[in-house]
Formats: structure tokens, C-alpha cells, sequence
């Protein structure tokens, strides 16, 4: 598997409830220098997305199946992730790279039935702001 599709495949499943670190991968490929930081940011982004966009179809059209043992996200996360929807609207979804919370609520996002364009948009804008940052500090780190 090529460079650019573990960091794919990473961040995607880093947009579960799995304990996968998608910004050691990224970190790791950027000192390595084999890649543009660029190339890694629109990677990492594009695979971070579409694991949201999957948790906001769960969300959408499996809901009903949450109970169950393998729905990836818990009662307890999901009702926190609900109070922060309520309270935040779509808005809370710039949040959704954050640990603990961020998965849930695009789960929620897909409960509530967001519209498509508007989740994409606002998830995209907080996932790809998270690596960037984490570029920016290796890049000003002279790494």
C-alpha cells in the first residue's frame, strides 16, 4: 500500500470511534519528506471527510440500529453529541475533528438529517483546519 493511501485509509478510520491517530501518520509522511505538505493535507482530509460522511449515513439511515453491539457510536456518546447539536446546531459540526465528541455528532448530523451540501462543507472546513494546524506547527518547527 502506497504512502498516500495509508494516510488515506488512516484518517478515514480515524473518523470512527476506532483509537486510530491519523496526525502520526501525517506527521510521519511530512518529515519524511517524501511528499508536499499539501498532497498530505488534501489526503488526510479527503479520507477524515468520507469517514465522517459515512457516521453521518449511519446517522441517516441506520439510527434505528444503534443499539446494537457493532453501531460505532454509544448511547452515551450519541446523547452528548445530541445536547451539542441542540445547543450549537449545525454549526457544532466545525467541532467534528474533536476527540470524543466530533464522531458522535456527525452521526447526529445524519439523525437530525442535516443537509448533505452544509455537513460536507462545515466538516471539511474543521477537519481540514485540524491538519493544517498540525502542518503549520511542523513546518514553523522547521521540520
Amino acid at each position: 500500500m502506497s504512502e498516500l493511501m495509508l494516510l488515506f485509509a488512516t484518517a478515514l478510520v480515524a473518523a470512527t470511534l476506532l483509537p486510530v491517530q491519523s496526525e502520526l501518520v501525517l506527521a510521519g509522511l511530512y518529515l519524511g519528506g517524501a511528499h508536499h505538505w499539501l498532497t498530505l493535507l488534501l489526503v488526510a482530509t479527503a479520507g477524515n471527510v468520507l469517514g465522517a460522511v459515512i457516521n453521518w449515513l449511519l446517522g441517516r439511515y441506520l439510527v434505528h440500529f444503534q443499539d446494537r453491539r457493532w453501531f460505532p457510536v454509544n448511547g452515551k456518546h450519541m446523547e452528548r453529541a445530541a445536547r451539542h447539536y441542540r445547543k450549537w446546531g449545525v454549526w457544532s459540526l466545525l467541532l467534528a475533528w474533536v476527540p470524543f465528541i466530533g464522531d458522535p455528532l456527525t452521526v447526529i448530523a445524519g439523525v437530525f438529517r442535516t443537509p448533505f451540501r452544509v455537513f460536507v462543507l462545515l466538516v471539511t472546513i474543521g477537519k481540514a483546519g485540524r491538519y493544517a494546524f498540525l502542518l503549520a506547527a511542523l513546518i514553523q518547527g522547521g521540520a
